[in-house]
């Protein structure tokens, strides 16, 4: 059986390259991205993720981290904002004031991770998201800081989910979705289910299953093959899409599939 919604792409083949071919030349024109994460105990995907966009081809970079980090930032981190942390390392309520402030600066936010697991923490990432309303990223245990209110994610316009499967999971069955996805379930089975989530939410999916990367986004599913799982638990992957997404604010699906193409 043939579905018209389920779209296939191999590596090197873009499915859209008229994307490719859009990518700004000036960085003038290149957008603006905000990346947030990191705690006292490390921001590696903070920095490989500031690394990856810039060579993306994103025009303006910002990063900002927990203050209590100042000290440790390496000098190829350039562009960097501090806000208030949390004793344990975090962001905290406090930092809400930056969080805000640096987003109005920003075309789209990519909350990278590297996030730490403080219950003030959690309170600061899900108020931010409540209060931005712009391109959202969210990836690595960014995802799992939100857990306890999936809603947040999944009924939020313009947010791109870059998760494991597990995570994939929690967002189903956070939200009770009759849909119950399983390790073992067949590629078509998931693409089916990802088909209709992205209809009944208007978030887009971007997540690895059985050695395929698999895209949705308003009911559409791009799937192809994929063989560097440590690049989305890295952060680049996610890094990538938020940067063609930033350059196609009206394409998401088609910036995240072309983003994962080379």
């Amino acid at each position: 059986m043939e579905h018209t919604y389920w779209h296939k792409q191999l590596p090197g083949k873009p499915l859209y390259p008229d994307i490719e071919w859009s990518k700004p030349e000036r960085r003038d024109l290149a957008g603006k991205l905000l990346i947030i994460g990191g705690n006292k105990l490390g921001f590696s995907a903070v920095a490989e993720s500031y690394e990856t966009s810039l060579k993306t081809g994103v025009g303006q970079v910002k990063v900002l981290l927990p203050d209590c980090l100042k000290k440790s930032v390496p000098p190829t981190l350039l562009d960097i904002l501090f806000a208030a942390c949390t004793p344990s390392g975090g962001l905290s309520k406090d930092a809400l004031p930056e969080l805000r402030a640096a987003s109005d600066w920003a075309d789209a936010v990519l909350l990278v991770g590297d996030a730490g697991r403080n219950a003030e923490t959690v309170l600061a990432y899900e108020d931010f998201i409540r209060g931005y309303s712009g391109p959202l990223t969210v990836t690595r245990d960014a995802i799992d800081l939100v857990k306890n209110d999936p809603a947040l994610l999944v009924e939020r316009p313009n947010t791109l989910h870059v998760a494991s499967f597990a995570q994939t999971q929690k967002l189903f069955s956070g939200v009770y979705y009759p849909k119950i996805l399983t390790f073992g379930m067949q590629l078509m089975q998931l693409v089916e289910a990802l088909h209709k989530f992205t209809i009944t939410y208007p978030c887009s999916i971007l997540t690895l299953h059985q050695d395929t990367l698999i895209v949705a986004h308003g009911g559409e599913v791009v799937t192809q093959p994929w063989q560097e799982p440590m690049a989305i638990w890295r952060g680049t992957v996610a890094t990538n899409a938020a940067s063609y997404w930033l350059w196609n604010r009206a394409h998401p699906l088609e910036a995240v599939t072309t983003s994962i193409a080379n």
